[in-house]
């Protein structure tokens, strides 16, 4: 309640993954996730509800630069 809950911090492999935001051209939904370069295959991780999950997602991979929308 007072404390904030500490974030706990994962890793991704950067040379074959980048993060990448899926969108949904219906309804707006979007999913945070990795997208494998070679193959192009996405791997959801979580719903993005608010720009505070954005960030909380950010900040969990450790992810400094913007990210890319796909649709």
């Amino acid at each position: 309640m007072f404390f904030k809950k500490k974030i706990e911090k994962k890793e991704y492999d950067k040379s074959t993954k980048k993060p990448v935001i899926k969108a949904s051209i219906c309804t707006g939904e979007q999913v945070a996730g990795f997208k494998d370069i070679s193959t192009g295959v996405f791997e959801d991780v979580m719903l993005i509800k608010t720009p505070e999950d954005l960030a909380i997602f950010k900040e969990m991979y450790d992810i400094k630069e913007e990210i890319e929308k796909i649709y």
